[in-house]
């Protein structure tokens, strides 16, 4: 009969692979944190007691976590991020802070301080502009990067961007990853560069659905439906503020743009008057000088022809202008 195995990403048997077998999360920590050299590496490990942190209602248990540290006094946190939320990145940070400053005990010296690093297991993407799967951050000098204040180092890894055919990384980084992406309750056939990976292989027995009571397996089951339950009703927050946003958005931007279309109406208005306004002035102006230039020429030609001696009556006749008129002009 084929064995059937569990998810490893289930809070079940996250813990149970990564919390109760130190050497596995040595392993997994060894493959995926940004260590340089030899001297990074991790040689054993005790665990913690997890932290207790307030719980959001809407997502209480897509968090999956365990800690421990090393013989140097480092201190590590692994989790399982099922369902991706905006305030998760805070929490990480606050948690990792946390742990760098409870090192000491109040007459302690800061010199006894170890750096905390954080590895966050994303079952989901949240860098969608980004194509590498693999985030690190720590404080960098802005300028100069290789100047770094040791202390706090947080990963991220978005296993649904994982496809080890595309990538380089080292081996177990890859074997690990995939034994996170690939192993699940179908799982029919497994590689055999995982079954030939002693870790791997163990971490590959924790899974087997025989080693665990009807009761866990319930609480199992239960898990994946408190998940589905969680997406739920986190899609639909969100849904709904984008809808509200939306509609905040247009209202707010229907109100500006009128304001805005007003505004840059009265300025059309005004500038279109003004040029209207200089174009009829310019005409009437024309029209008015003209009508004077010709009266101021007819008046210099009457007294012309009365200063030559012509009467009224022959300076009707050449002018085509009434006695009347010619009267009028010399008033």
């Amino acid at each position: 009969m084929a064995k059937r195995y569990l998810d490893p990403k289930a809070d079940l048997t996250f813990k149970k692979v990564f919390g109760e077998h130190p050497d596995l999360v040595v392993s997994l920590l060894n493959a995926l944190l940004p260590f340089k050299n030899e001297n990074e590496t991790i040689t054993s490990v005790e665990y913690l007691p997890a932290e207790l942190v307030p719980e959001n209602p809407l997502r209480k248990n897509s968090i999956v976590d365990v800690r421990c540290k090393d013989l140097n006094g480092r201190q590590f946190i692994v989790e399982m991020q099922m369902v991706w939320s905006q305030e998760f990145m805070q929490r990480v940070m606050f948690n990792s802070a946390k742990a760098y400053v409870r090192q000491l005990d109040r007459n302690e010296s800061y010199h006894l301080l170890e750096p905390v690093y954080s590895l966050n297991l994303v079952n989901d993407v949240f860098e969608k502009d980004i194509p590498e799967y693999y985030h690190y951050y720590r404080m960098v000098h802005e300028q100069y990067t290789d100047r770094v204040i040791d202390g706090l180092h947080l990963i991220f890894v978005e296993l649904p961007k994982f496809h080890p055919h595309t990538l380089s990384e080292k081996k177990m980084q890859v074997l690990w990853l995939r034994y996170l992406t690939e192993i699940r309750e179908n799982t029919q056939n497994i590689p055999q560069e995982m079954l030939d990976t002693p870790e791997i292989n163990k971490a590959l027995a924790v899974l087997e659905e025989s080693t665990y009571t009807d009761e866990q397996l319930y609480g199992y089951d239960k898990f994946w439906d408190i998940i589905r339950t969680e997406k739920t009703f986190y899609h639909s927050a969100l849904q709904q503020g984008l809808s509200e946003g939306r509609a905040e958005g247009r209202a707010e931007g229907m109100k500006e743009g009128r304001a805005e279309g007003m505004k840059e109406g009265r300025a059309e208005g005004m500038k279109e008057g003004r040029a209207e306004g200089m174009k009829e002035g310019r005409a009437e102006g024309m029209k008015e000088g003209m009508a004077k230039g010709s009266l101021s020429e007819k008046q210099d030609t009457i007294h012309r022809l009365r200063a030559n001696g012509f009467d009224d009556k022959t300076i009707a006749i050449a002018t085509g202008m009434s006695i009347d008129e010619i009267r009028d002009y010399l008033e």
